[in-house]
């Protein structure tokens, strides 16, 4: 079945070549030529890895701050009791509690983006997890979501904290900023994402591992990177 194009597709299509690479600069500026859109859209970053994903020391996930954030309004829950509630209401999380929000959640509520636990949660959320788990919302202290700092967890959240995480198919997807954002912000983004990426496990300073880059605006075809260009 023949797929039909919007008249917005072939004009951005018509802006790049499908088997060429881009340096970052080239394809930034190409995705701001592409037709705009009645939102602003999210520039979103994929990488495809050489990597097994049934491996446990290939897996690839972390998290790091972006340093112009991603744009994005996030809304965040934070399960903690005492002083921490405080704490969590005045660094601007959204939903605050401790064993009414735990029953909340079991219910079915998750209309947040992350949720953020103090370490003495711990034992009481792992309820939560046939909710929160298969939407990837459970807090998990590898990624600096169970803490004893619920302030800089939620400052940083909101300021732009982003989470990278190989998914069954070797393959990972990251928000890096709006269209609407400066060419130099997206492209400090981008660099700085990929950074994080390449630092966060040995594997993947090994040659060929990197099968590609591609970014993207939410509506547009993806734009092939140079990877050289992240090397060195």
């Amino acid at each position: 079945m023949a797929t039909h194009l919007t008249k917005k597709k072939k004009e951005a299509l018509k802006l790049c070549e499908k088997s060429k690479f881009y340096s970052i600069e080239e394809a930034i500026d190409i995705l701001k030529k592409m037709p705009k859109r009645k939102f602003d859209e999210t520039l979103e970053l994929a990488m495809n890895l050489g990597l097994n994903p049934k491996d446990a020391s290939q897996i690839v996930r972390g998290t790091t701050l972006l340093p112009h954030g991603t744009g994005k309004s996030v809304r965040i829950a934070v399960f903690c009791k005492g002083d921490d509630e405080k704490k969590a209401k005045e660094a601007g999380a959204d939903f605050i509690g401790s064993d009414e929000l735990i029953k909340k959640v079991s219910g079915g509520f998750c209309d947040f983006d992350v949720a953020i636990a103090s370490t003495v949660m711990m034992r009481d959320i792992a309820r939560l997890g046939k909710v929160l788990g298969p939407r990837g919302l459970m807090p998990n202290p590898k990624v600096g979501t169970v803490t004893d700092d619920i302030t800089k967890a939620v400052k940083e959240t909101k300021a732009g904290k982003v989470e990278f995480k190989m998914d069954k198919q070797a393959g990972l997807h990251v928000s890096v900023g709006k269209i609407s954002f400066e060419k130099g912000n997206l492209i400090e983004n981008i660099k700085h994402l990929v950074k994080a990426i390449l630092g966060s496990n040995p594997h993947l300073n090994k040659p060929q591992v990197i099968k590609s880059i591609v970014v993207s605006t939410t509506m547009g075809p993806g734009i092939k990177l140079d990877i050289s260009e992240f090397r060195g």
